[in-house]
């Protein structure tokens, strides 16, 4: 301290507050530093990044599982619908154009969600460099963390190897000059049991990995309250539900025989 207080004096130099000038009048505020990377680069922006693009993906597997249930009409019925994949937008676009405009947006929605995912758990990995000594165990801990973390590599692997198998053929029996509906039915053969075990899997992780995705995107939004809690959790747990069953009951019809 510099404020010296002398024998007999009745008061004391005394340094002023911080922030006033030498006549005691209140200096300017210093301007504080803009912020790198605007909105994006915040907390609450990596986070509205992963709900937008969870929900791109979330429209897609709806409208995928929809496709992949044509199977049980019938052949027909399938490879008609894998051929207006490709011709939607004719004649105004030429063919696979449109396809191809939903595939890359896809891909750049998928990219964005797990960079967003990646920089929001460097990010709480900073915040918190040293580890509680004492952990709390509880299902928002342990499920949420292992399944998003663990489930989401699973994930990636499995699209590669599935794009491999049912969409391009290389990796299918049937080959890539074979309908879509017979790279179906040769993918899921019960020859191939360990193909089949690998998509129940990946399924069932996409499942765990939506349930938790879902409710976290609608506490984002602020869509989650005391009064929709309830309904939330629910909806949640009925879409992924949903998705999971419509997506495996494909794959258990081939293995039975009723698509053939």
């Amino acid at each position: 301290m510099t404020a010296t207080i002398e024998r007999g004096s009745a008061t004391a130099p005394v340094n002023p507050p911080a922030g006033t000038g030498k006549n005691g009048k209140k200096s300017a505020k210093p301007a504080r530093p803009g912020r790198k990377g605007g909105f994006l680069a915040s907390t609450n922006g990596k986070k509205v990044v992963m709900a937008v693009t969870g929900a791109v993906m979330v429209l897609f597997l709806v409208g995928h599982m929809a496709g992949n249930l044509k199977s049980f009409l019938g052949a027909d019925s399938f490879n008609g619908y894998a051929d207006f994949l490709r011709t939607m937008g004719e004649p105004l676009l030429p063919h696979r154009v449109l396809l191809t405009v939903v595939e890359v947006g896809l891909v750049v929605a998928v990219a964005l969600h797990m960079w967003s995912a990646v920089s929001l758990a460097r990010r709480a990995r900073k915040a918190r460099p040293v580890r509680y000594a004492v952990r709390r165990r509880s299902r928002s801990n342990g499920y949420a963390v292992h399944t998003m973390r663990y489930g989401g590599v699973i994930i990636v692997l499995f699209l590669v190897y599935h794009l491999l198998d049912l969409t391009f053929g290389t990796a299918n029996p049937a080959g890539p000059a074979s309908t879509p509906y017979e790279r179906l039915v040769e993918g899921f053969a019960p020859s191939r049991w360990w193909v089949t075990l690998f998509y129940a899997l990946a399924v069932v992780m996409v499942g765990l990995h939506l349930r938790h995705g879902l409710w976290s995107a609608f506490q984002t939004l602020g869509l989650a309250s005391r009064r929709s809690y309830r309904a939330l959790r629910a909806s949640a747990s009925g879409l992924s539900l949903l998705l999971v069953v419509g997506f495996l009951a494909v794959p258990a019809a081939v293995v039975i025989g009723v698509i053939k």
